[in-house]
């Protein structure tokens, strides 16, 4: 065992391919880099998708990850077909802590072979009532689904951190330390003193969508709100960042009510993520379901913008006192419209949300969170001593 955090050596297993962006997948690499920082070595082992994927030296590619449309979103299912290989792997590195991002077939072929220190962080909320994922699935595989994973987390993993508190409610029964750490946000990469894009610097109010355009992130919502707002207001945008299997349903629906200022920017490349939001007035994020967390917003509060949102779960969580003013029902594009009209009417309303986040948002830099999971891999080892 291994009590100074300068000595640890840290494999990251993510559940998720690297192949398209994504939450755990920004978490990731955040977490690495800052492990980086302080002289620890890490490795990623990503699994591979269908995708070319060339990453750099610190990422391998382990394991192969398929993409399963179910739920309203789309989910990966991940197996190491060459099981023999793990164990080799895991010789060959000889990682003091395995952290897995997320729990998945091949998690549990993994941890078969693992003699390490196992930590799991969790970033879905599992509602069975209110999620559509489980809606759509059998109740007895749900069942199954549930009592696996609650059977191996206790069994093989030493210690579980859950992004929020509703990450955790499946493993009450967890016999072993857990606790809270929230995802992280780059405050040196989001930033107010960011560039704008220039051909949107015309004295309109741009609100900014960014995230996939699938069903549970709710953009149909947005649009809806946005056509009410544009019968009220002349000089408004919407900028929407993003690709999906509802992208060409939403562009129908813009152009069937002629809504000439809805501009689809596709997917650019991740570094001109900061100047969206620098070109933002004000950012919308409408999911309906399925978040256990926000990195979106906490995007763009440290880039000094003020946040309108639908009041699922994870959104809740980040958008605490004055935040929750500008929180709608899930799917109530009019009191959405509401919340953003709010904004769209006052520049002082607009600065003191902006203030707002923008102080909110450093409690979430990443030096702060890599310091807490560090902490947690020492509570976690020396829990483990004790057991030995």
């Amino acid at each position: 065992m291994f009590n100074e955090k300068k000595n640890l050596k840290i494999g990251f297993f993510p559940l998720h391919s690297f192949a398209r962006p994504g939450g755990v997948k920004e978490h990731v690499l955040a977490l690495n880099k800052e492990f980086k920082k302080r002289g620890l070595q890490t490795k990623i082992m990503v699994p591979k998708s269908r995708s070319r994927e060339r990453y750099g030296k610190d990422i391998k590619l382990f394991g192969t990850s398929f993409l399963v449309p179910i739920g309203g979103t789309q989910v990966d299912f991940t197996v190491c077909f060459r099981p023999g290989n793990i164990a080799k792997l895991l010789k060959k590195e000889k990682f003091d802590i395995l952290h897995f991002q997320n729990f998945g077939f091949h998690s549990w072929q993994i941890l078969r072979k693992s003699e390490a220190v196992n930590i799991l962080t969790f970033h879905s909320g599992y509602n069975f009532k209110t999620n559509k994922f489980f809606k759509e699935l059998p109740p007895s595989f749900n069942h199954f689904l549930v009592n696996w994973l609650q059977k191996t987390v206790n069994e093989r993993i030493d210690g579980v951190i859950g992004v929020a508190p509703c990450c955790l409610d499946i493993f009450k029964d967890f016999p072993g330390p857990k606790t809270v750490i929230p995802n992280g946000i780059d405050i040196k990469e989001f930033n107010p003193q960011k560039p704008k894009i220039k051909k949107y610097c015309d004295g309109k109010i741009n609100i900014l969508f960014l995230g996939r355009i699938e069903e549970k992130k709710g953009l149909i919502y947005l649009l809806n709100a946005y056509k009410i707002l544009k019968t009220k207001f002349k000089d408004l945008r919407l900028i929407i960042v993003g690709e999906g299997p509802l992208k060409e349903d939403c562009q129908n629906f813009a152009n069937r009510n002629n809504l000439k200022t809805v501009h689809f920017e596709g997917v650019p490349p991740r570094k001109k993520n900061p100047s969206y939001y620098a070109t933002a007035d004000i950012f919308c994020a409408p999911a309906i379901f399925g978040e256990s967390f926000g990195i979106v917003l906490l995007e763009a509060m440290a880039s000094g913008k003020p946040v309108v949102a639908f009041a699922n779960q994870g959104y809740r969580g980040v958008l605490e006192g004055k935040g929750k003013n500008f929180l709608a029902n899930p799917r109530d594009w009019q009191g959405l419209a509401q919340k953003l009209e709010i904004l769209i009417k006052s520049e002082a309303k607009r600065k003191e949300m902006a203030d707002w986040g923008l102080k909110e948002a450093q409690k979430y830099s990443w030096e702060i969170i890599a310091d807490r999971v560090l902490d947690f891999y020492n509570e976690v080892i020396k829990h483990k001593e004790k057991k030995l």
